[in-house]
């Protein structure tokens, strides 16, 4: 393995840790403040919204200014926005609207490092390396998600969730510390010559998006597949304390549920060259997203926690599958100069808006029914629309 791409990978995962960490103890923070399925919801669609509101600004920068340097400058503000969670803890002043509007901060700044890093990775490998450097990133990043939030909810058991958020401040340091010594170029920087520049550079990413078909499909019924699983992030603390019995604090099976998609994540990232080489992207997003559907109904209708846990780590799976799908074709695609455009535009969409609807629909719909089960039902026949969407479509058919 390339010395540099070695660093790039290792930054990734310690700033991966210090996200993940965030995204287990933001919602149990707030739920055990408020006991509130709608202060959780709240988190999440925070945590969802800011791809929305920057995606296409930071794409068009990241095109023009040093990915380095502004990985490197987000590293910093993550840690510093949330250290101040387990400050106010310690003075005892800290409120949900704190955690929510940490959360949004946070994500905030990962839609920077993201667009960023969208270009950084094809210009540090090459294209013809792509699908297996994007696998072997997806394969550490997606460990992480299969430790970390197990640890974290092992830690959350015993120790305050506001406390585990200094961790961040550490994560920071040593990715900042790789990324330094990166020797290889990761980008062509360009003067940013105004703000009719910034606006010339989204409208050209937003033009691919919209001309390449399979892309414009992806991305749109990828926002469907968004609104489920906003949903159930939405809903996943809720829903094991209300359903399972699985209490936010002091419950150790909390830790398993946590887990389960990112084991999932971690099979998917295996299988995907495989099934991508025999099948093509387009059969392989035809096949996952009826999977998907199929893996969100059976954590529905999951009434123990044993069973949720391998119907998540099944949806993991699936849904892991249909998102690193549509990234790597993207970035297969896509010229090198609109390579974080493009992709911050397709994941605003995607992502951006699919999972802070998701997350906001599965909140009212909860609080309205008084069941958790129900908002993440409201979410899963979202995506049961796209499913139809995909398949009634012939971009896809004509691709496969």
């Amino acid at each position: 393995m390339d010395a540099d791409f070695s660093r790039y990978l290792n930054a990734r995962v310690l700033s991966g840790i210090g996200a993940v960490v965030a995204v287990v103890a933001l919602p149990v923070l707030v739920y055990q403040l408020t006991g509130s399925a709608g202060w959780t919801s709240a988190v999440a669609a925070a945590e969802a919204l800011p791809y929305l509101v920057f995606g296409l600004p930071a794409g068009a920068l990241a095109d023009r200014l040093d990915r380095r340097k502004m990985m490197v400058a987000m590293e910093f503000t993550v840690a510093a926005v949330l250290l101040s969670v387990p400050l106010a803890w310690l003075l005892d002043g800290l409120t949900a609207p704190h955690v929510v509007a940490a959360g949004f901060a946070t994500q905030s700044t990962f839609v920077f490092s993201s667009a960023a890093n969208f270009g950084a990775l094809p210009a540090l490998v090459g294209k013809e390396n792509l699908t297996a450097a994007y696998s072997t990133l997806a394969g550490r990043t997606t460990a992480v998600e299969l430790i970390v939030p197990g640890v974290t909810g092992l830690l959350v058991a015993v120790v305050s969730p506001a406390a585990l958020l200094a961790v961040n401040a550490l994560t920071a340091v040593g990715a900042v510390m790789l990324l330094r010594g990166i020797t290889s170029s990761m980008a062509t920087p360009r003067k940013v010559e105004g703000a009719g520049q910034l606006v010339a550079d989204v409208r050209e990413g937003l033009r691919f998006v919209w001309r390449e078909p399979v892309i414009r499909l992806l991305t749109l019924v990828g926002a469907t597949h968004s609104v489920a699983s906003g949903a159930w992030m939405a809903v996943l603390v809720p829903f094991a304390d209300q359903v399972l019995g699985v209490a936010p604090k002091g419950d150790l099976r909390l830790s398993a549920l946590f887990t389960c998609w990112g084991l999932g994540a971690i099979i998917a990232s295996r299988l995907l060259p495989r099934v991508t080489k025999r099948w093509g992207n387009a059969r392989v997003a035809l096949a996952g997203l009826p999977l998907s559907l199929l893996g969100g109904v059976l954590v529905l209708v999951s009434g123990h926690w044993l069973v949720l846990c391998a119907t998540a780590t099944c949806w993991g799976i699936t849904g892991a599958v249909v998102v690193m799908n549509g990234i790597v074709y993207r970035q297969q695609v896509c010229p090198d100069e609109l390579q974080s455009r493009v992709n911050t535009t397709a994941r605003m969409v995607a992502w951006g808006l699919g999972q802070p609807l998701g997350a906001g629909l599965a909140g009212a719909v909860s609080v309205a029914a008084g069941d958790p089960r129900a908002g993440l039902g409201a979410g899963l026949a979202v995506l049961l629309a796209g499913v139809g969407w995909a398949w009634a479509s012939p971009v896809l058919r004509r691709a496969a």
